[in-house]
């Protein structure tokens, strides 16, 4: 074994940690790239943080330039940082007074192969819809959507599925109170999707989330085809009621009829060459590692700000794993208002898990910090990296219809499904998901670019990782491996499969995230 260590970064000249690229047995020295020695008195597994001068107890840890953390003893050159020396700190600001957006990005063109819907969206995938108001009606949509497997759906070869969005609520909240409002806007943005050619909603009949209410206060109207025609035969959205039909053998037959003429209608679509401005990229990370915010991230925002460049959106999220790191956001705002709505998101959510006895920094899971991430702040950090480098537009609430082009935060949970939902539902037609420790998520109807943060990761879970970060530690730059996802989440757009859609994955991912009591 060497004495020496050269596979360690360091991020900024101002941060007092490095990071081991690989793992780093204590005796050894490491090399910084800029030629300082540090001697390492413990081992520093992958991923994780080592100190490169002196911190004493109460001074801040610095990464990425910016404090991640307080250290709770004196950590001398070449330890070990993580939870046993260091803890959350931050505090976000209340307000903001003034904010810098930066100029636009050169305008882009591109292109990509399309399905243009009559309301002037242009969807990635040509999927149908059925859809439960209610968690009485799961089973029966299952049931349905078992019926029209891979054989059967051979005879609509332009539809690219079937999928059944059930969930575990629809009733015993108050009327269109806030959590009825919440899964109300989640179902009708999966049901008005761009990638959804038709759909059937079905319901129990008694509950409080009745499939009326979809139509009435969020706006679930008639799909009609490119001609003007309706995607039904009775020129409406086909929603059955289990009670009014009989009970569920009968629903499951009608409902089979119904989809039979859905699925006629949504096969008339067909992909044709579309701006790439019609794009709605959601970024998500899931099992972050402390590679997360130096490969996957930064090469995910190349690609929002390349989907910005071309007249499209990007919609970072997460709103738990910005805290920290919303300064960075806050500076780029629009305007100062645009940078107060996100402060204001913040200080919810500290207010909301306090409620519980919680705090922001019990976001990291065991996972994350396996991976070499300590606080939230430094996850948060990382996880920034996703929103690239343009303005910050707009501020949305969970599954709020993102109308504005360029970047834009929503407000939604760390957990990844329900994140991922949120943003689906408020139109985003193709999600770009960076991991480090690993993830075999999915998501009907928008197609999932699952990307490594780690070459070794990529190489053991390859059936399920569609792009290497890993890369950026090698012979590529952030920039060039940006390049290259870009290009290949036109193909995905196009029609290219991913990993995730070759395994058929995305049917369970569904979860709307609510807020208010089961009653």
């Amino acid at each position: 074994m060497s004495n020496t260590a050269t596979h360690c970064i360091r991020l900024n000249p101002q941060d007092n940690v490095a990071i081991a690229t690989a793992e780093i047995q204590a005796g050894q020295t490491a090399i910084l790239p800029a030629g300082a020695h540090i001697a390492l008195s413990q081992r520093i597994p992958a991923g994780h943080k080592f100190c490169t001068r002196p911190i004493a107890k109460g001074e801040k840890a610095l990464k990425y330039g910016s404090a991640i953390g307080q250290a709770t003893h004196d950590i001398a050159a070449g330890q070990h940082v993580h939870s046993h020396n260091l803890v959350q700190s931050h505090q976000p600001d209340k307000s903001v007074q003034s904010t810098t957006p930066p100029p636009p990005p050169p305008p882009l063109k591109r292109s990509f192969e399309g399905f243009a819907r009559a309301n002037g969206q242009v969807g990635t995938r040509n999927y149908v819809a059925i859809i439960s108001t209610v968690n009485c009606s799961a089973t029966v949509c299952h049931k349905i959507a078992q019926r029209f497997d891979a054989q059967r759906l051979k005879r609509w070869p332009n539809v690219d599925g079937v999928f059944a969005a059930t969930h575990p609520t629809g009733c015993a909240f108050e009327y269109n109170g806030l959590k009825h409002q919440m899964l109300g806007r989640t179902l009708a943005g999966y049901a008005n999707h761009a990638n959804v050619g038709g759909r059937l909603i079905i319901g129990l009949g008694c509950e409080q989330n009745a499939v009326g209410y979809l139509s009435q206060h969020q706006g679930v109207v008639p799909l009609y085809d490119l001609q003007g025609q309706p995607m039904t035969r009775d020129a409406g959205v086909p929603m059955l009621t289990m009670q009014d039909e009989g009970g569920s053998q009968a629903t499951i037959e009608r409902g089979e009829q119904l989809l039979e003429q859905v699925l006629d209608m949504a096969n008339k679509a067909q992909r044709t060459s579309q701006d790439a401005s019609h794009l709605k990229l959601a970024v998500e990370c899931g099992g972050s590692d402390g590679y997360s915010g130096v490969t996957a991230n930064p090469a995910i925002g190349v690609v929002s700000d390349r989907m910005v460049a071309c007249g499209g959106s990007a919609i970072i999220s997460e709103t738990t794993e910005l805290f920290g790191a919303e300064h960075l956001l806050c500076q780029r705002a629009r305007t100062p208002e645009v940078a107060n709505e996100l402060l204001q998101l913040l200080h919810w959510w500290q207010d909301y898990v306090g409620v519980y006895g919680g705090q922001l920094d019990n976001n990291p899971s065991q996972g994350n910090k396996a991976g070499g991430l300590t606080t939230i702040t430094e996850k948060s950090l990382g996880a920034a990296a996703k929103s690239g480098c343009t303005a910050l537009e707009a501020v949305y609430q969970y599954a709020e219809q993102v109308t504005q082009k360029g970047l834009s935060v929503m407000d939604t949970p760390g957990f990844d499904p329900a994140s991922v939902t949120g943003k689906v539902a408020g139109g985003a037609n193709l999600v770009m998901f960076s991991t480090g420790r690993g993830s075999c998520f999915g998501c009907k109807p928008a197609p999932v670019i699952k990307v490594a943060s780690n070459s070794a990761l990529f190489d053991r879970m390859r059936d399920d990782m569609d792009l290497d970060a890993g890369q950026a530690l090698g012979d590529k730059t952030i920039q060039q491996l940006g390049d290259e996802f870009f290009n290949y989440a036109l193909r995905v757009a196009s029609g290219e499969q991913t990993a995730s859609e070759r395994h058929g994955f995305g049917d369970q991912e569904f979860v709307p995230w609510t807020v208010g009591p089961t009653l």
